[in-house]
């Protein structure tokens, strides 16, 4: 049988050479742009999404992607491909799919949603089955299912505070069911489920409990078992927990150590001062040196993040002096004053 040939290069806007990031960057990219849930009652759409993943399933495993590659004199969108002698047909696991696209978890903030992409057609075109199996191929591997593709991953978002002292957190998971009005038909006779909008699941949210470890830095992952996918056998995998900081309004990290900047007014730097500022921890007093320069920087030891083994980092400040934008006709003659008693001359050699 001679079936047309699928540039999946082409599909995924990627160079044969691409990498494995970009190709996984473009296939995520493509994926929010036509999933079902932004593109709600759209055939088209949901065609290109599942060309999409047709060609995500093949590049982005390198075994699949070696065999494609070899179809060589072949390579040619639009031309009657048919495989070489010998070419061998391979089982793909089919319900993995299902597993990866039709209940994929998507992190919005603290809350995650899974989505389902099957609307009841093929997921794979005849290309596809052609290549790497049969319908024979799809029914036999549903009970090869493995635990690697019931686990799912979503990204939270945490303040510093929160990474700094740790402690339970709850998170709201998004979870699909069966649309209980159409029974998961998604249709009544030739209307649409006005329950489900034809997608043949809600979402039922269940909350979540999770402890996050004192001294939790960026990118760290904490493991709920039992929260991933549901196989077919019934069991379900894990669910990882990615860990994001947000942004501080005042401090920046870098490993254990927690940086700010200290502003300071010209009388503070030059003859001293005791100041209050802001810690990881709460409010400090702290005391400048007379004599103090833009630029400097103070160091704090051990008011900086706390660390998973103990200890702290160290906290540190770099000074800036800053002057008023506006003065009062006070402050302005009391300003002249010292100009005119003052003998310093910061641009003299």
């Amino acid at each position: 049988m001679a079936v047309k040939f699928r540039n999946y290069y082409e599909v995924l806007g990627v160079k044969r050479n691409a990498t494995d990031d970009e190709i996984r960057q473009a296939f995520r990219r493509l994926a929010r742009q036509y999933h079902p849930d932004v593109n709600q009652n759209d055939s088209a759409a949901e065609e290109k999404f599942k060309e999409i993943n047709e060609a995500n399933e093949v590049l982005s495993d390198a075994e699949k992607r070696k065999k494609y590659d070899q179809l060589g004199a072949n390579w040619k969108n639009g031309a009657d491909f048919s495989p070489p002698p010998g070419w061998r047909r391979e089982q793909v696991n089919y319900e993995e799919v299902r597993n990866i696209y039709g209940e994929e978890y998507r992190s919005r903030t603290t809350h995650t949603r899974t989505t389902s992409t099957d609307s009841g057609g093929g997921i794979f075109s005849d290309f596809f089955e052609m290549l790497f199996g049969d319908n024979e191929a799809k029914s036999s591997s549903k009970s090869t299912t493995s635990r690697r593709n019931r686990d799912a991953e979503i990204e939270i978002h945490i303040s510093l505070e929160d990474a700094h002292r740790g402690g339970r957190q709850r998170i709201a998971l998004q979870k699909p069911r069966l649309c209980p009005a159409c029974r998961g038909e998604g249709r009544f006779g030739s209307s649409l489920c006005p329950s489900c909008r034809g997608t043949k699941q809600v979402y039922v949210q269940k909350p979540l409990d999770i402890n996050i470890p004192v001294g939790a830095r960026d990118g760290a992952v904490i493991k709920a078992a039992g929260h991933g996918h549901r196989g077919s056998d019934g069991k379900r995998g894990d669910l990882y927990i990615k860990i994001k900081l947000k942004p501080h309004s005042v401090f920046a990290v870098s490993g254990d150590d927690v940086f700010a900047d200290l502003l300071i007014t010209p009388s503070e730097a030059a003859l001293g001062a005791g100041i209050e500022i802001l810690t990881i921890d709460g409010k400090a007093n702290i005391r400048i040196a007379p004599g103090s320069q833009s630029g400097q920087r103070m160091r704090l030891k051990e008011h900086g993040m706390n660390k998973r083994g103990g200890g702290r980092g160290d906290h540190y400040l770099k000074i800036k002096i800053v002057v008023p934008a506006t003065l009062t006709e006070r402050e302005r003659e009391l300003y002249k004053q010292l100009a005119e008693a003052s003998a310093f001359k910061p641009r003299q050699a």
